[in-house]
């Protein structure tokens, strides 16, 4: 703020303003271009920049341009978009000063920004609506010259690089539309007739007036009907153009790339892992390691035979219901019980003697022995 109010006085202490400089520029210039030698150009010495500390003064021009005292020249700071900095306003100019002190002066510089054709024209009508059904009617009893509808297209550069121009490019039938070319109106050419078909499609080109040009197209769905019922009948279709079909067949291209690939992928890792397995097996074989045999859980091989457990030998004996009877002896597992220990001896004489008991036939009583 101290710089600018003595700056501010120094401006009103001077009777006269130096020569002005202008200097012509494209946009979007790359950082670091050169603008002009400001040395040469306002008559100083490098070495006055140097010590009157030049400088860019005044505006937002310090953001695009900036001095190098050292060689006496304005360079490109920021790239120079003239849609963004002026839009449409023409012409389009930088404005700023360079300040010296000691003594004080000011030299206004002017750069003016030409524009170059950076931008294609922008379709405003009709709106391009994706896969909705936007369509014109015409009645067939329309008579040549019928103004069907307009295209209406926009473009932000400025000067001849902003003008317009419409072609028809394709059309189900281009003896009976055409496109005026400068205003975008479609009109008919001939008499509409019963022959003529319902779905009609126009493509028209819109291209602006710079070197290179650039261009942009739009499609207009026309429907040549009386009424509105016979446009929907004819029309359900009519999204399912050249474009979706093309999507469609990529991504079914697509999908089957992708099957196969899977398909191979699987086939490839079940062959590695059969060919795995037989090599596995095939080192097994050939291996000379012992072979430890198993054996299931509660296996007995007391006295060397047989696979019972030790606590599944039982006998039973038990009578009828008549005393005179004889008894009758259930045996499980094996005739003979198995004698585990020699302690089992003192068991053995007292199944000896209870049998003999059992033997009275006046004794009814039902004896269970187990023996473990």
């Amino acid at each position: 703020m101290r710089r600018q109010v003595l700056l501010f006085i120094s401006i009103l202490s001077l009777s006269s303003v130096l020569g002005q400089v202008s200097y012509s520029i494209p946009e979007k210039m790359a950082k670091g271009s050169l603008v002009g030698n400001i040395a040469q150009d306002l008559g100083l010495d490098v070495k006055r920049l140097k010590s009157g500390k030049a400088r860019i003064y005044t505006g937002d021009s310090a953001q695009y341009i900036e001095l190098n005292r050292e060689r006496g020249v304005l360079l490109i700071k920021e790239k120079i978009d003239r849609e963004a900095l002026c839009g449409q306003t023409t012409p389009c100019a930088l404005h700023f000063q360079i300040a010296l002190e000691s003594p004080m002066e000011l030299f206004p510089i002017t750069i003016l920004i030409q524009d170059q054709n950076d931008n294609a024209p922008q379709v405003l009508y009709p709106v391009q609506s994706g896969g909705s059904l936007v369509a014109e009617m015409v009645p067939r009893s329309a008579d040549v010259g019928y103004l069907v509808t307009k295209v209406v297209a926009v473009d932000v550069d400025s000067g001849q690089n902003a003008w317009l121009s419409y072609k028809l490019q394709k059309a189900t039938d281009r003896a009976l539309f055409e496109v005026g070319l400068q205003n975008g109106e479609i009109r008919t050419i001939r008499q509409v007739t019963d022959k003529d078909a319902v779905k009609q499609r126009l493509a028209v080109v819109v291209e602006d007036n710079g070197q290179p040009s650039r261009s942009a197209t739009v499609n207009v769905n026309v429907a040549v009907a009386d009424s509105f019922p016979e446009v929907l009948s004819e029309f359900t279709d009519f999204t399912h153009d050249k474009e979706y079909n093309d999507n469609l067949t990529f991504y079914l291209v697509l999908a089957l790339a992708v099957v196969s690939f899977l398909f191979i992928t699987c086939l490839v890792v079940i062959i590695s892992v059969k060919i795995y397995r037989w090599r596995q097996s095939r080192i097994l074989y050939h291996s000379s390691l012992p072979v430890i045999p198993y054996y299931p859980p509660r296996y007995s091989d007391t006295l060397g035979t047989g696979t019972l457990p030790h606590v599944y030998n039982y006998e039973v004996c038990r009578t009828t219901d008549s005393r005179k009877s004889d008894c009758k002896f259930g045996r499980t597992g094996s005739q003979n019980v198995l004698i585990m220990d020699p302690s089992s001896t003192g068991t053995m004489q007292r199944i000896q003697s209870e049998k003999s008991i059992l033997d009275e036939p006046d004794s009814p009583l039902e004896v269970r022995m187990f023996t473990f």
